[in-house]
């Protein structure tokens, strides 16, 4: 009996066209993923995956070994990266060229790649020191790549974000969460922003229980990342930026004694009402006579009943009118070291984290950043720092690409145009040929690009 997926699958069009259209799936060494090689490239700029592969232990026995944890690492990353971010998309991709040439084999003569069973074996030997060794290599790698673009820094931010990742299943640490209202697990993300630049670059990437605290590992997190920044950036001025859930004594307390500007937004309460009072106020019968929202700004020094002493609050004073409905007051609160004007710390600095949350958005979205279905914390730990590092090999395309038609273009739009290229696989004695389609739109983007990488005219 004849095995079903060795048989040509075809299907036949009667009504489409002026004649019978046929449309079958038999074109040997071929891959959907042709334009991945570039991730590849990337990578050898970056030196990512070498690093990453530096911090597993490998306790099998040699002998018995068919895959190494850097192929296996690096199969994860590349498929998360070319939109494959399942363990079970492993099987399907097994023998796919591209996939092989990724990772050092011979596209068309070299050994499957790793089954799903296997890799799912090697994410549940995740522990902590291996998964905080993994951590510190991608905030390295991420750190030197930009020391070596940017020589000179003067200002370099810091954003702290906590996002929710939503569970469906027995995950190990997963709680129900009464703000999000679903059982989820709440990681912990950190960016970088280099003085006026559009872009913030994700350094760190801490997977944390559903019922963690917002707080929760931020003050870990920057003891570890502060003085890498420090160290490669010398001269420059740390800011870190975080949302009210940060708001708490330790962050306060270890901010300024690590001598960094910060800006934290901070919830409102019956003492911050009072002070927003004499800027609110004034606002309401103009708000009545206009019909339109009207917004100052204003400051004042407060001390919270856990705090040492007073602290400078940006008050942003709002009242919010909405056509048939009454007006409503809605202050909002930054704490701050910074001495510019209320108003332009609050809209030039504070407010320009929120593009950070769209970094966010597209790793969730595009990368699957939320695939953490294993039963085992450690092993979703590594999940997160594997995604992770797929959007930084991502974020390094962006970069190469910001002087181009594609200038700030997200990994969807960015995996369309250069990554999912269907491409034939024809290898020789002296060298190997990926045949693209001489129609494919961005083919000009595409060679540039990988003349960018090192690539140079055949």
């Amino acid at each position: 009996m004849l095995n079903e997926s060795t048989i040509a699958q075809t299907v036949l069009f009667s009504d489409l066209a002026d004649r019978p259209l046929i449309a079958t799936f038999d074109q040997p060494h071929a891959s959907s993923d042709g334009g991945a090689i570039l991730l590849q490239a990337a990578d050898r700029h970056l030196g990512l995956l070498a690093a990453l592969t530096a911090t597993v232990p490998d306790a099998r026995v040699p002998a018995r070994v068919t895959h190494g944890v850097g192929d296996l690492l690096a199969q994860r990353v590349f498929a998360i990266a070319c939109g494959h971010p399942d363990g079970n998309d492993a099987d399907r991709l097994a023998d796919d060229p591209i996939h092989k040439l990724l990772l050092g084999r011979d596209p068309i003569d070299g050994g499957r790649l790793a089954s799903q069973p296997t890799i799912s074996r090697f994410e549940q030997t995740a522990a902590p020191r291996m998964l905080l060794a993994m951590g510190q290599a991608l905030a390295d790698r991420v750190i030197a790549r930009h020391r070596r673009r940017r020589r000179r820094v003067r200002l370099l931010t810091i954003d702290l974000d906590v996002t929710e990742d939503q569970t469906h299943g027995a995950q190990q640490l997963t709680f129900f969460n009464g703000f999000y209202d679903h059982w989820c697990y709440l990681p912990l993300l950190a960016s970088l922003t280099f003085d006026g630049e559009a872009r913030q670059y994700l350094v760190a990437a801490i997977l944390r229980p559903g019922n963690a605290a917002g707080a929760s590992g931020a003050v870990s997190l920057l003891r570890r990342l502060l003085p890498k920044l420090a160290r490669a950036f010398r001269g420059a001025q740390l800011r870190v930026r975080l949302d009210a859930g940060f708001a708490t004594p330790e962050v306060f307390n270890y901010l300024e004694g690590a001598g960094v500007e910060y800006v934290v937004a901070m919830g409102n309460n019956a003492v911050l009402a009072r002070h927003a009072e004499p800027y609110v106020a004034p606002l309401r019968p103009l708000v009545a006579t206009t019909h339109d929202t009207a917004t100052t700004y204003g400051e004042a020094a407060y001390q919270a009943r856990s705090w040492p002493a007073t602290r400078r609050v940006i008050i942003k004073a709002e009242v919010v009118w909405h056509h048939g409905r009454e007006p409503r007051d809605n202050p909002r609160f930054v704490i701050t070291n910074l001495r510019q004007t209320p108003e332009w710390i609050y809209t030039h600095v504070y407010c320009a984290r929120g593009d950070s949350e769209n970094r966010w958005k597209e790793l969730k979205l595009a990368l699957a950043f939320g695939r953490t279905s294993c039963t085992r914390f450690w092993a979703n730990q590594l999940r997160i720092t594997l995604t992770a590092a797929a959007f930084v090999l991502c974020q390094e395309l962006q970069l190469r690409l910001d002087r181009t038609a594609l200038r700030g273009a997200q990994v969807p739009r960015l995996r369309q145009a250069l990554i999912t290229i269907g491409v034939q696989v024809v290898r020789s004695v002296r060298r190997i040929v990926l045949h693209f389609p001489r129609s494919h739109p961005d083919a000009d983007l595409w060679t540039r690009l990988a003349r960018a990488l090192g690539a140079v005219p055949a």
